[in-house]
């Protein structure tokens, strides 16, 4: 394969795999390596050999639990490809790779179609602007639907899909309705590709896909149009081209049939990958923020000082390593980059080594350009989300956000000698994970992890045992819960009190209103410090207004009624009252904080719960069971929805009452039921 060095940004593809679990994503990356020869061994993820799963607790689970970053030549091209998890509690994965891709391939089971963690991923594709392909794949399996799965689409993700290969499971052959050619896949591993013209009979069973083609692609094309109504058939280049325009306009999304554990229809994916899919010139400029706050436009770029982006932080071998996408200027290594942080400090690091990575292996690159994705090792200070720039030219790229943790379990080292050692690891978890939290419960002085679900605790509970030799004790899971109000109130206090201060005494006088109301389930909190001040005519000053507000705020992380965090209210510092010199900040800041106090209680405090969006796929004859566990567990059933011999049931549940669940439905279902749940709100339950 050419070095990167050597490809112009014409010839680069950065692209993700995304799918909701098992949909069979890193099976079809297990074959773009293969066909490409990018790898010449086919890894399985069911025997736990997957090259692009190289981690302990990913072949142990059968699941991606990391996204890995690797890259394949194909037709001139060079394709670095991100595998990414489909399991909701890594989804910060697919999050921060989205940030740095310029399109992406959706993998969809053939069978089920859309499933939630699709959704989710879409929303991260569309958040991001991203061009897509989708791969409709296990349609070798009994109930596969094509046609069912592209309606799917229209129907759950609002999109508008269209079909270009076409499976026929039976033949081991997909039909390529562009060049109107039936495609089998030979060999032992289905690495010849055999193209012969589609059969007559066979072409007219397709009519109305192909028509439905013809007449979305005229769409983006005058001239094609002007063919496909005067009743002729375009080329196939005419077909691609505008195919292309919509796909990177994000109206279209080209879909392709296949099997990749059977090893049918791959290679037609990768030729639309090069052909429908963008490189990095053919993406929006990148918008940056200089430190005076004005906005400059990061165009893709060698010429000028570096900007890019520093998405990952991952431990390798013991040691710190930052994945990151350059987007403008060249890195080697020994430069000095500046890493502005939120705070407005800037600091700078030298880069030790720049490396090419290919899953877990990594090569030594003299410099990296703009387009690629590398890694780093050297930078101590670098986070997710910072941008690595010219010390002479600092600026702030687009953020990358981290999602709150759900789910908490106490943790201690088996033995106290290890406390330290455990603290270090665990910060080093941390950097590695914006997702993962460790806290320190201030009752109980108990050491809190915070993350995203069970299976994501217990990952770095396997880690931390395997990768640190830290064996831990862990306290059962325990769920995030949020404070809000049930009813408008008002809280008043009139602070008094006599201060003695360097032998003398202070007079510490001040009085403030606070009105308490509730908002609408996932509005937030709310601070609005604009209030009458008496005696009238008197305004507060800079530094009494800051206090006012940081008193009314002091509250918002422990709430009255069980210390956890306000949510969806409002609070508004009503009237403020002076008395001269005795209603200085300080004071103005505890009348204000007890003076919300007052509010909440008054307002009656309620308790918000962590609710999940979930699905629950079981066989047919357990539905009724199941849905009476389900109700038992408070959860709101919206929709149950057929699928061959199994149904799929979409509800609300609370997080308290799933822990654990999966056990309970295997129990249920001897052992044929799944289900999958992805945080949406907190609400009463």
């Amino acid at each position: 394969m050419p070095s990167m060095k050597a490809i112009d940004l014409d010839h680069l593809r950065n692209i993700g795999i995304v799918a909701h679990v098992d949909a069979g994503k890193t099976t079809l990356t297990e074959r773009v390596l293969f066909y490409t020869g990018a790898s010449h061994k086919m890894g399985e993820v069911h025997d736990g050999a997957a090259h692009m799963d190289y981690m302990e607790e990913e072949r142990a689970h059968g699941i991606t639990i990391t996204a890995a970053v690797t890259k394949a030549p194909w037709n001139g091209h060079v394709i670095q490809l991100i595998d990414t998890p489909g399991h909701v509690d890594f989804t910060m994965e697919v999050e921060r790779s989205m940030r740095v891709l310029d399109g992406c391939v959706l993998v969809l089971d053939g069978v089920r179609g859309v499933e939630p963690q699709t959704e989710t991923v879409w929303r991260q594709r569309s958040r991001f602007g991203l061009p897509a392909l989708f791969f409709v794949n296990k349609m070798d399996r009994v109930g596969a639907d094509f046609a069912r799965v592209l309606e799917t689409v229209r129907e759950r993700l609002g999109a508008q899909p269209v079909a270009i290969t076409v499976p026929l499971p039976e033949q081991a052959s997909v039909v390529n309705l562009v060049t109107g050619r039936m495609l089998r896949f030979l060999g032992e591993r289905g690495e010849e590709v055999e193209s012969t013209p589609c059969d007559p009979d066979l072409w007219a069973q397709l009519a109305d896909e192909r028509e439905s083609l013809l007449l979305t692609a005229a769409e983006w094309d005058e001239e094609l149009a002007d063919i496909v109504l005067a009743g002729e058939q375009p080329d196939a280049e005419s077909l691609w081209r505008a195919l292309r325009k919509a796909t990177l306009a994000g109206s279209l999304f080209p879909c392709f049939g296949g099997s990749a554990l059977q090893n049918r229809g791959v290679q037609p994916l990768l030729d639309a990958v090069i052909r429908l899919l963008p490189n990095p010139l053919e993406r929006p400029p990148s918008a940056g923020q200089c430190m005076d706050g004005s906005s400059e436009i990061v165009s893709m770029e060698a010429a000028g000082p570096l900007a890019a982006l520093a998405f990952k932080v991952q431990l390798w071998d013991g040691r710190r390593h930052v994945f990151a996408r350059i987007y403008r200027g060249r890195l080697q290594p020994g430069d000095r980059v500046a890493i502005p942080k939120a705070d407005g400090q800037v600091v700078q690091e030298h880069v030790a080594r720049v490396f090419d990575v290919d899953a877990n292996k990594r090569g030594r690159l003299e410099a990296a350009y703009p387009g690629q994705i590398v890694l780093l090792a050297g930078l101590r200070w670098a986070a997710t989300g910072d941008t690595l720039c010219d010390p002479e030219h600092p600026l702030f790229l687009q953020r990358i956000e981290a999602r709150d943790p759900v789910l908490s379990l106490a943790v201690e080292p088996q033995s106290s000698g290890e406390e330290e050692k455990l603290l270090e690891v665990l910060d080093k978890l941390q950097q590695e994970d914006p997702t993962l939290r460790v806290e320190e419960e201030e009752e109980t002085g108990q050491r809190l992890l915070r993350g995203m679900g069970e299976l994501h605790l217990q990952i770095v509970l396997e880690r931390l045992k395997r990768e640190f030799n830290l064996s831990v004790r862990a306290g059962k899971p325990a769920v995030a819960l949020r404070e809000t109000v049930a009813n408008p109130a008002v809280g008043e206090v009139l602070f008094e009190r006599t201060l003695e201060a360097e032998h003398k005494a202070l007079e510490a006088k001040a009085r403030v209103r606070v009105a308490v109301n509730p908002l609408a389930r996932g509005a937030g909190l709310e601070f609005r410090v604009q209030p009458r001040v008496l005696p009238d005519g008197v305004d507060l000053s800079e530094a009494q207004r800051e206090a006012v507000g940081l008193g009314a705020r002091d509250l918002a992380l422990s709430g009255p009624l069980a210390g956890v965090p306000l949510s969806d209210l409002a609070i508004d510092v009503e009237e403020v009252e002076l008395f001269g010199a005795a209603s200085r900040p300080e004071v103005l800041r505890a009348a204000a904080s007890l003076a919300t106090r007052r509010g909440l209680i008054a307002a009656g405090g309620s308790l918000l719960h962590p609710i999940m969006r979930t699905e629950v796929v079981v066989p047919e004859e357990n539905l009724g069971s199941v849905l009476g566990d389900l109700q038992a567990r408070q959860a709101l059933i919206k929709e149950t929805r057929m699928q061959a011999d199994s149904v799929s049931i979409l509800c609300d549940a609370p997080l308290d009452r799933l822990l654990g669940y999966s056990t309970d439905l295997r129990g249920m279902t001897h052992g044929r039921g799944q289900f999958t749940m992805e945080f949406d709100r907190f609400d009463l339950i």
